[in-house]
């Protein structure tokens, strides 16, 4: 279409039906044209309907960017030659228009075309070309006031239904925006999956400039004990903050976390491992960012958990530490194993009762001393009091002989 002089004049007639503006316009829905792309994005509120494919201005007559919105709605136009404004075609086969016609600001508009081969290319004086299916179905979707937004960006990035992170980098069509791969990065880094893409690979993808979709990884954010992991600075490095499931592995972010649960963490690059108080397991380094499986949790940070729908739907990876890891470590019973001397302790003690069974030799003695006593045996209770005067009675003893030594004489 001819735009910058096109649209000088339209002929109403009953082929053309003009939509004056909608008293009722849907805020929700709105136009994204991104001229590097040459694609076009319709949403209502967060939830993309369609992708169109355009064709735009030419090099010398671009597509100019800004913010509009459908300003005139037309089916059936005629074109009117910006060069000769009596030369008209009607609406029919050979009109460049096709048969909507979109107006977003003074000769510029959304419209169809008879040379659907030219969808896809720097064709136009300005206008934006859509297939004929294509127009018509966005015609009907749209109402006088919608917003338009024309940008034009050869970066990028966005997700998919199903949460996974794409990018593209698109050829620079008008020659107005150089890439680098400072760019790129810039761009990934919200999404959090920036790790997972290498300085070579986003150089070798902004020299393709190809505009195919390169897959990155779906990220998701991680709560420990209730609290969300958060970036974090130090010594002038940038940690990331969520985790990303790529081809099958769920990659947690090591620092983050380990600041949450404020445990050490001891690094072996050659070794390619991590170790915590409770244990160690495999680590990825990923452009200087360090990543464990969300498998090994337990075994690096004493926590049970995966994968969950959050309370807005949302999925994130959820994890709670193990109550009844905090006294755990039972490694340290295991030097414990040598003290079973302590218990055989009890078993010489044993024998220390035994000692009062040596006394009982001692209690043998006063035995001994029975038949001492043997001839005043009504003295025995008596001498058991006072042990000591059983002398006393042996002296009585040989004093008493003598006397019947006397007698015997008489």
């Amino acid at each position: 279409m001819n735009a910058l002089k096109f649209f000088t004049a339209i002929i109403f007639g009953a082929a053309i039906i003009f939509v004056a503006s909608a008293q009722h316009v849907s805020a929700e829905k709105k136009i994204f044209i991104n001229s590097a792309s040459r694609l076009m994005l319709f949403y209502d509120g967060n939830t993309k309907l369609a992708v169109y494919h355009l064709g735009l201005g030419k090099v010398e007559t671009p597509t100019p960017t800004g913010y509009y919105k459908i300003r005139e709605k037309a089916i059936n136009p005629s074109w009117i030659s910006p060069d000769d404004p009596e030369y008209e075609i009607p609406s029919g086969p050979d009109n460049p228009l096709g048969y909507r016609w979109m107006q977003i600001e003074g000769n510029y508009g959304i419209h169809g075309t008879n040379r659907p081969e030219s969808i896809g290319g720097y064709v136009s004086n300005g206008c934006i070309r859509m297939n004929e299916r294509d127009v018509e179905e966005l015609f009907d979707a749209v109402e006088v006031g919608t917003p338009v937004e024309i940008t034009y960006n050869r970066i990028v990035v966005e997700k998919t239904a199903d949460g996974d992170v794409v990018y593209y980098i698109y050829p620079d069509g008008y020659g107005w925006q150089d890439v680098t791969v400072e760019d790129v990065a810039k761009w990934l880094e919200p999404y959090g999956v920036l790790a997972f893409e290498s300085d070579y690979d986003i150089s070798q993808k902004i020299e393709a400039s190809d505009g195919e979709p390169t897959f990155i990884g779906k990220p998701y954010n991680v709560e420990i004990n209730g609290e969300l992991t958060q970036p974090t600075d130090a010594n002038n490095t940038r940690y990331f903050a969520k985790a990303v499931l790529r081809e099958g592995i769920s990659y947690l972010p090591v620092v983050p976390i380990a600041k949450i649960l404020r445990i050490k963490l001891e690094w072996y690059p050659k070794q390619s491992s991590i170790k915590t108080k409770y244990g160690s397991a495999i680590c990825y380094d990923k452009k200087g960012q360090l990543y464990c499986n969300a498998d090994d949790a337990t075994v690096l940070f004493n926590l049970e958990g995966g994968l969950q729908t959050g309370d807005d739907g949302t999925k994130i990876f959820r994890f709670k530490s193990v109550p009844q890891a905090t006294p755990v470590p039972p490694q340290p019973v295991k030097p414990d194993k040598p003290d079973k001397p302590k218990s055989d302790k009890p078993k010489s003690d044993t024998p220390k009762v035994d000692t009062p069974k040596v006394d009982e030799p001692k209690s043998d003695t006063p035995k001994v001393d029975e038949p001492k006593s043997d001839t005043p045996k009504v003295d025995e209770p008596k001498s058991d009091t006072p042990k000591v005067d059983e002398p006393k009675v042996d002296e009585t003893k040989p004093f008493e002989q003598p006397k019947s030594d006397e007698v015997k004489p008489q």
